[in-house]
This record gives C-alpha cells, sequence and structure tokens, in this order.
C-alpha cells in the first residue's frame, strides 16, 4: 500500500519514543465490508511484545485515524466496538486500528495497553502516513486506556472517546466490590470460609463466586435474606434497574431489590469474583482491603440507603447491629505494592491533555455509572473539567448502545476540535437530535446525574 502523506510536522510524543519504532511480521490482505462506500484495506502486524494490531482503511479515507482499545477478556485486536459500527465509521471514511494488548500473562493488560496503542499508531502511520487527526476510542476496561490516552495525549491523540468506561480505576473497582462480596459472605454465610482475594487461580475465584451467587439464590426467599441482599447491592453501586425488567416506581422498594438480586442472579459475581484473578496477577497481589471501614458510614453515601433501610424494617432486623457485625470483623489487609501498582498502571482522572466525552448507560450493572461521578471528581480536582464531558443513555446493561449514539458521540468530540469548545454539542439533547438524525438503529440519550460513588475510601 502506498503510503498517503497527510500531515508530515505530526510527531509522536515521549511515551512513544520508548516504545518500538514499527510493527513486525506485518502483513495485508483486502477486505471489502459491504457498508463501506468504496474498498477497504485491512492491514495487520504484531508488535515486539507479542501484542497484535489490526488496521482497516478506505479508498477515501477522510484523514482521521481511530485507535480503538478493547475490552477486558479480549485477546486478539478489535479498531471497532462492534461490527455495525466498523462498518458505519469505514463508510465515512474513517480508517480504524486497534491491538489485542499483551496478554500473554494476565488479561488485566494495564501495564502494556497504553504502549501496544502507541506503538500501533506509529506501526500503521508508517504505512498509510500521518493522518490528519488521531481519536481514541474505548470500551470497559479498554475505556480506562483511553482515559489514559487522554490524560497522556501518547501517541499523538487530538481527541478521546470513552464508552461505559471503567474510569475509576482497578483500586476504586475491587474496593467496592470487596464491600459487597464481604457483606454476603459475612451476613449471608456465616461460619462458611468464603476467599475473597489473593486467588491462586481463575476457578478459585470462580468457586467462590458460586458460593456468593447460590447465597444470593437462597437469601431472596425471605425477607430478612432480601433485605441483607440490598445491603450488599448498596455497596456494589448496583442498578435497581435490571435488563429485560420494566423500571421499578421510586417507592417500590420489593421490585427495585428484586431487580438488584435479578443482576446477582443472572451472573455479576459470577464474572467480577473469577476476574479479580487476572487484577490481582497483573499488580502482583491483593490492591484491596477492608481494614477500618466504618460499614454505617459507607452506607450513608449510599443513594440505596433508604432502600435498604425501608427493607431492615420491614424485614423486622436490626441494621445497626449487621453494621456493627461487618465494621468488628473486617480484617482483610491490602498489598501496598499491590495498591501503588494499581495506582500506577490502572487509574485515570488525573489530568486531560486532550478532550475527553465519556457516555455511559444509566443502568450498567458492571461498570455502575457512579464511577463516572468518581472519574469527574478527578478531574475538576486536576483543573483540566473544561476538557471533559459526561453523557449518558437512558438503558439497562453493560456498553448497550446502539450504533447511532456512539457514532453521534464520536461526531460530537471532532466538532469540540473543530470549534476549540464543547458548546451544547455535548448535551444530552444535542446527541440526541444527532443521532436520530442518523436514521440508524434507534437513540436514547437523557439527561442524567450519576450519584457519587458508594466506596468509603479518600479519591
Amino acid at each position: 500500500m502506498a503510503v498517503r502523506s497527510r500531515r508530515s510536522t505530526r510527531t509522536l510524543t515521549a511515551l512513544a519514543a520508548v516504545v518500538a519504532l514499527s510493527a513486525t511480521s506485518a502483513s495485508v490482505s483486502t477486505a471489502a465490508p459491504r457498508a463501506a462506500a468504496g474498498p477497504v484495506e485491512r492491514l495487520s502486524g504484531t508488535l515486539p511484545d507479542g501484542a497484535a494490531w489490526i488496521a482497516d482503511v478506505p479508498d477515501d479515507w477522510n484523514g482521521t485515524l481511530i485507535v480503538f482499545s478493547h475490552g477486558f477478556g479480549v485477546t486478539t485486536p478489535q479498531n471497532a466496538p462492534g461490527e455495525a459500527v466498523r462498518l458505519r465509521l469505514l463508510e465515512e471514511g474513517y480508517a480504524l486500528t486497534g491491538s489485542s494488548f499483551d496478554t500473554s500473562e494476565t488479561l488485566w493488560a494495564l501495564e502494556s495497553a497504553e504502549r501496544d496503542q502507541v506503538a500501533t499508531i506509529r506501526a500503521v502511520t508508517e504505512r498509510i502516513g500521518e493522518p490528519d487527526r488521531t481519536l481514541s476510542v474505548g470500551l470497559s476496561m479498554g475505556g480506562l486506556v483511553n482515559a489514559r490516552l487522554a490524560r497522556s495525549g501518547a501517541g499523538g491523540i487530538d481527541g478521546a472517546l470513552g464508552l461505559c468506561g471503567l474510569v475509576a480505576g482497578a483500586n476504586d473497582l475491587h474496593a467496592y466490590q470487596l464491600d459487597a462480596e464481604y457483606t454476603i459472605a459475612r451476613l449471608l454465610l456465616p461460619g462458611t470460609p468464603v476467599k475473597l482475594v489473593g486467588f491462586a487461580s481463575e476457578a478459585e475465584g470462580a468457586v467462590s463466586g458460586r458460593l456468593l451467587t447460590d447465597a444470593v439464590a437462597a437469601a431472596q426467599k425471605t425477607p430478612e435474606g432480601r433485605a441483607r441482599v440490598a445491603l450488599a447491592a448498596a455497596y456494589l453501586n448496583l442498578p435497581t434497574w435490571a435488563y429485560g425488567r420494566n423500571r421499578p416506581a421510586a417507592g417500590d422498594h420489593d421490585e427495585q431489590q428484586a431487580q438488584q438480586a435479578s443482576w446477582l442472579l443472572q451472573g455479576v459475581l459470577n464474572r467480577v469474583v473469577p476476574s479479580r484473578y487476572q487484577v490481582e496477577k497483573a499488580l502482583g497481589g491483593n490492591n484491596s482491603g477492608n481494614q477500618g471501614i466504618d460499614y454505617a458510614r459507607v452506607l450513608a453515601t449510599s443513594q440505596h440507603a433508604p432502600l435498604v433501610k425501608a427493607l431492615y424494617r420491614k424485614a423486622g432486623l436490626d441494621l445497626r447491629a449487621d453494621l456493627r457485625n461487618l465494621t468488628a470483623h473486617a480484617d482483610i489487609a491490602a498489598d501496598p505494592a499491590a495498591v501503588a501498582a494499581g495506582r500506577r498502571t490502572s487509574s485515570a482522572g488525573q489530568g486531560l491533555a486532550v478532550p475527553l466525552l465519556n457516555i455511559h448507560t444509566t443502568a450498567d450493572d458492571l461498570v455502575p455509572t457512579e464511577q463516572q461521578s468518581r472519574f469527574a471528581a478527578r478531574i475538576r480536582a486536576s483543573g483540566d473539567a473544561g476538557l471533559h464531558r459526561q453523557a449518558y443513555v437512558e438503558r439497562q446493561g453493560h456498553c448497550n448502545f446502539t450504533t447511532a449514539e456512539t457514532v453521534a458521540a464520536l461526531h460530537a468530540v471532532e466538532s469540540r476540535l473543530d470549534k476549540g469548545h464543547w458548546g451544547a454539542t455535548a448535551t444530552a439533547a444535542a446527541l440526541q437530535t444527532a443521532a436520530q438524525s442518523l436514521n440508524l438503529d434507534g437513540a436514547a440519550y437523557v439527561r442524567h446525574h450519576p450519584a457519587p460513588l458508594t466506596i468509603g475510601r479518600p479519591l
């Protein structure tokens, strides 16, 4: 493929200088996605650390390169959040690229992901020429990678779009998950040893996940059990609107709790508990503990505290006694080195070098929307709030966006770069209008202000 000179003066940042200047084992093939306006060339290669990359470049390339960061559990390169989005963006003339990250040691590839994405940009631009503009897009765990790229501007990133990003970072994620899992184990499985941290394998974590899930299933049969499940769900920041269900009324505590339990029984614990092993392996130990945590104070910060209190009253249970029980026996210690590694490799929000728009569904079971509050607080503390915007889609599920919602959000980032300010472009109303005007698969942008993250740890 002939190099297309787009912008010879573009230079990569300091981070790019420490990564390999070219990919190895590159190969070229031609693909012709049915929705593309013209021929599309597929490029691929392998980075020195073993990560693979792919790129799709339409013949009518518009000069913008998008680098996509995939979510947790993916071991092959992806260059878009889904096939429909990929085809639409190719049709609009974007070049798309992305790497697998180096997942040879662990699926939590935050140690290598930013470096691999920068190396991928370099490898691709060596083949196609410098782009006029480079945009970063990241989904779920990749949303954290994306936020780190937006913080550094590495790879010459001009702007970024985060999709359901795990932007609170690994340490916060494990802290509130531990609180919920500990609550289930302590209150619903008294006397039963349940390992919660320090897993030797993902299979060992899966055993704990099943124990906790089974405990929830049994607890749902009694008013006392349901009240305690609600307490755990509050610590987990779990939404009260479950997938496949109608949104419960504001005062319908029984239905709200039933839908939180539905999330848990549909497999949330069976997913997040085993996954802890991969993160701990990457960080070199357990990065979360609960020593010194006052569980009454943590509950007081939760938007779900009124729900918990109502169900405890209905069940005739002493909530304060349960909270004292949790606080008195909180003895799980974090490994300081692992905590430090989490801060170094798996956190974001300490500043922004480029504009960043994060979008999130309002009822996300795996990465609660409250993570966006935590991230926004860090951005405000850094002084870069003017570069940051958030928008929300009224829908249940993790990363459950339509093609129209995703493409409209990307266009909003481009508008910010073109105009030098956000204006109204990233508001719910503007995004909804823009998404609907694409005449694709619908949109549900709404005004939404997520509650603070229930976590009980310093920012």
